[in-house]
């Protein structure tokens, strides 16, 4: 299973025990994934379609627990991809239909759906705990999010653009990065930051996620601080070996020109360490000398001996 589904797997699991926030549930589910057809006379029918079994059985369970009505279910093909098989959940009796919509309201002031399916008015996530449950919802019912171990990636991908906008203000409350771009006819939420996932995780109570997710952002962290440790050294190393072939090659051609004779006993004596140790650092120079000589002082030699070879190169 993919962390995705592990992630629904375990939302599924937790219980809503307050009947808001079953509401503000479902409320979500019918915003992201849900249509309602009109019936004659003035009634209304709702559907539900899923690919997810586990979310086909938590909005019957809610609707259940919520308002004591059990959804028709029925298998039949989905509309997103060929060859697959989706679940469809249909509140088919209009006064059953009528009281749903009007307690989650998606019920304009004349009684009729909301254009696109959004809140009415936010009565449903007046609360912290309902706008948790409205976000939980919405995952449920359109949400997935990538593999934390290869890219940090959640969204939730909404059929129009004020649904996004208005799934965007409930998250935002919670203080989450979050943005909405538009793919193609949809609208897709999304978080693309790890600590932002971690953040919403924790809203929708997906603990045991959270807790894998941290712990594969601890091991990556600590692989990156290796790696950049590594790579700095390694950088390190690079200029320390380039700068000594430039001074071993500067002392060469003083040597072969005009000799160390006419270098002062201290320059000629860091000439001769530099040539006999090719790979030791300034501070390691130093402690040659005797007495010994600190880093600016071994480097302020090696100066004055390039510029010995520059002149000498000059003339």
């Amino acid at each position: 299973m993919s962390f995705s589904g592990e992630v629904k797997e375990e939302l599924t699991r937790q219980q809503s025990p307050g009947r808001h926030c079953q509401i503000a549930e479902i409320a979500a589910i019918l915003c992201m994934s849900g249509s309602v057809e009109e019936q004659e006379p003035s009634g209304y029918r709702i559907r539900v379609v899923t690919e997810n079994a586990d979310v086909a059985a938590r909005f019957t369970a809610l609707t259940r627990r919520a308002f004591h009505i059990t959804p028709d279910d029925e298998i039949t093909a989905s509309p997103a991809r060929r060859a697959s098989e989706a679940r469809c959940l249909t509140i088919q009796n209009p006064e059953d239909a009528r009281r749903v919509l009007s307690a989650v309201k998606l019920l304009d002031s004349e009684g009729r759906p909301t254009l696109d399916l959004t809140l009415a008015n936010h009565l449903v996530v007046r609360q912290s705990c309902c706008r948790r449950a409205f976000i939980r919802g919405a995952f449920l019912a359109s949400g997935s999010m990538s593999d934390p171990s290869k890219s940090y990636h959640f969204e939730i991908v909404c059929s129009n653009e004020a649904a996004a906008r208005q799934l965007e203000d409930i998250i935002r409350t919670f203080h989450v990065p979050v943005r909405t771009i538009r793919r193609k006819s949809r609208f897709v939420v999304y978080i693309k930051e790890g600590e932002g996932i971690v953040d919403i995780l924790g809203l929708m109570e997906a603990r045991v996620a959270l807790m894998n997710m941290e712990n594969i952002r601890i091991l990556k962290e600590m692989r990156n601080s290796v790696n950049r440790q590594v790579n700095c050294e390694a950088a390190n190393i690079g200029k320390t070996v380039s700068a000594a072939m430039k001074q071993i090659e500067d002392i060469t051609y003083i040597k072969n020109h005009i000799g160390f004779s006419r270098l002062s006993d201290a320059l000629a004596e860091t000439a001769r360490l530099r040539v006999e140790y090719p790979d030791a650092t300034l501070k390691e120079l130093g402690g040659m000398f005797e007495p010994p000589v600190g880093k600016s002082g071994v480097s302020h030699r090696l100066k004055k001996l390039s510029e010995i070879a520059e002149n000498c190169r000059e003339q």
